[in-house]
């Protein structure tokens, strides 16, 4: 249907507000899905003029110009272009500027109009502009663009709309002749705002010059943006912990309700309850919670228009690791989960430091291995306080953040520049109220991407495991016993030359190798391998597991988790790439499965590596 209707792409800067402007025109009526042969999200939908003209309405990728090499920038100038597999031409574009930073956004939109296309522009937070004095004049405006047609408008009160559908009727305003060119490009921007944009007295500042003056401060604005990271990974893990325990209880209780139902006993059985239902719930809904947290909390910060403030802060840091501020909020994400970390490096300019942000972010250690950490770090002392577990679980976090910033700095040092340089290009957009439509939409957005993309994932190697922890079958009776003789339980037996030199048997082998999946199967494994009785407190169960594991002991009685052995586990898992879905999303962003491969396999020699020098150093003394 969208082939015989006429194509209007929407373009614009991050933060104009064209988000929002897509939804306020399509409603409901929206399509999302990838251009074909990428992974950069595709908006698609359709809406009626006030004449009754039905449209398609495509949201290109928000960018600061067309001539970058980040993908969506690449994106927006092909589909703007016509050069997108099964994606029209436009047939006329809506440029959305925001009023109080023409400066900087009308530097795309003369880069639209250069193209030939028909272009209509809406201005949008004039209200914002005004409040700061800037005074608008979208008649002189037209005039400098060439004749283009200006409409105001306020996308998040939806004031302009009306006016803006009335200036896409038929016919489309004819392309204007450019008067400028691409080596004067920037100076006729400067023309055009000191004519269509005159700025208030220079000595006045405005409420977002004064915050900054406290929040971009050297000393005053690291200490507001540590107190609000802290802020927001203690209220993810905090809160997340509810509605995770729900999901938990809620799969248990599913998992009983199909066990004690009149289902033949048999392996279809055992697939349902210990496969799929334990898969979807333990593997992939209990995740949910936190992911949502996290980007309610990075839309927030978006919206607010501080999460650029913290990419300018965080600029000087990663320069030093050969990346630039682009890479603070993938990492940053990857603290929750890795897979969002990967995908939000689509903004990266450059595609060396794209990759080398890739290749080192699942070393920020994820949620995914906190109840590893949980279960073996209160082993490390006896009666260990809580501040001493705090400042534990503080140097593990800095040990993998460190080790990551050490790795992009000499990887990018290998991979030597950008053909073509890329910089660092930031705009600090005016503070302003969070936009709480657009918010929730977002994280909507990308909860039903993480269920989709990496649930579909997830669940099919649930199912492998479970085969493997099945087949070949044992006549005991004992759960135990059971996985020892299973195909995963006799690769464990295989692979436990490699992880005695880390001081642990070919138990803890075969719980490091089920956690390849997922890293939180680390502890259910350890409590079959060590035939802990599970009770339905789960405090009570990780109690008993640590009391098996204090316990435990070679066949010599040596003891077992001896304090190396511990530290060398809690290394290898600091380090080791234990997530097979982020592979797979790490294959689709990077575009190569070698590149998924390589960092695979350096990340898990780099693991058992380190893992046995810090056993046999600490060996050496304890």
């Amino acid at each position: 249907m969208s082939g015989s209707l006429e194509t209007v792409a929407l373009a614009g800067n991050p933060n104009a507000g064209k988000t929002t402007l897509f939804n306020a025109l399509t409603g409901a009526n929206q399509q999302v899905g990838n251009y074909a042969g990428v992974t950069v999200e595709r908006k698609s939908g359709e809406f009626f003029t006030p004449h009754g003209h039905k449209l398609r309405l495509v949201d290109l990728p928000g960018c600061y110009g067309l001539d970058g090499g980040s993908p969506d920038q690449q994106i927006a100038r092909k589909v703007l272009l016509g050069e997108i597999e099964g994606e029209p031409k436009p047939d006329l574009v809506v440029c959305v500027l925001d009023a109080s930073n023409l400066e900087r956004h009308l530097v795309l939109a003369l880069q639209v109009i250069e193209l030939g296309l028909p272009v209509v522009i809406a201005l949008n937070m004039v209200d914002i502009a005004e409040k700061t004095g800037l005074r608008l004049d979208p008649q002189k405006l037209s005039e400098e663009l060439g004749g283009v047609p200006v409409v105001p408008i306020q996308a998040n009160a939806g004031k302009g709309i009306v006016e803006l559908k009335q200036a896409l009727r038929h016919p489309f305003p004819h392309p204007a002749a450019p008067r400028w060119t691409a080596e004067t490009r920037q100076s006729h921007v400067l023309q055009i705002c000191e004519i269509a944009a005159r700025r208030p007295d220079a000595h006045s500042s405005t409420l977002s010059d004064k915050l900054d003056a406290w929040l971009l401060h050297w000393f005053w604005g690291w200490v507001a943006f540590l107190a609000i990271m802290v802020g927001i990974f203690w209220t993810i893990f905090s809160i997340a912990e509810v509605p995770m325990g729900l999901i938990e209880d809620g799969t248990g209780v599913v998992r009983e309700w199909v066990q004690a139902s009149s289902m033949r006993e048999g392996d279809f059985k055992s697939l349902l309850t210990e496969g799929i239902i334990t898969g979807v719930g333990e593997g992939v809904l209990v995740f949910l919670p936190q992911i949502v947290l996290l980007f309610f909390f990075i839309g927030l910060l978006e919206s607010s228009g501080y999460m650029a403030r913290a990419a300018f802060l965080m600029d000087g840091v990663m320069a030093r690791a050969g990346l630039s501020g682009r890479a603070f909020l993938p990492l940053l994400s990857s603290y929750a989960c890795a897979i969002p970390g990967v995908m939000a490096t689509r903004t990266i300019d450059s595609a060396k430091e794209r990759l080398v942000t890739i290749f080192v972010a699942p070393w920020m250690s994820c949620s995914a291995r906190l109840p590893v950490y949980l279960t073996l770090v209160p082993l490390l002392l006896v009666g260990m306080s809580g501040l001493q577990q705090a400042l534990i679980f503080s140097a593990i976090y800095l040990t993998g953040t460190i080790t990551a910033l050490i790795v992009a700095r000499i990887l990018r040092g290998r991979l030597g520049e950008d053909k073509t340089p890329s910089h660092f290009l930031l705009e600090l957009p005016p503070y302003r109220a969070p936009q709480w439509r657009y918010i929730f939409r977002h994280v909507l957005g990308r909860a039903g991407a993480f269920l989709k993309n990496a649930g579909t994932i997830l669940l099919a190697i649930f199912i492998i495991l479970w085969a493997m922890k099945t087949y070949p079958k044992s006549e005991s009776e004992d759960a135990g016993e059971k996985l020892a003789h299973s195909a995963m339980g006799r690769i464990g037996a295989v692979v436990e030359p490699m992880v005695k030199p880390l001081g642990l048997d070919g138990r803890a082998g075969t719980a490091i190798l089920t956690s390849f999946a997922a890293r939180e199967a680390f502890v259910g494994s350890m409590t079959q391998l060590f035939h802990v009785e599970e009770s339905e407190d789960e405090d009570e169960t990780l109690n008993r597991l640590q009391t098996a594991l204090d316990s435990a002991t070679w066949p010599d009685g040596r003891k077992m988790f001896t304090l190396p052995a511990l530290l060398a586990l809690i290394v290898f898992y600091i380090y080791a790439l234990q997530c097979l879905p982020t592979s797979a999303v790490v294959a689709r962003e990077a575009g190569s499965w070698k590149w998924a491969a390589g960092q695979f396999a350096f990340m898990s020699i780099f693991a058992w590596l380190a893992a046995f020098a810090v056993f046999q150093i600490t060996s050496m003394f304890l």
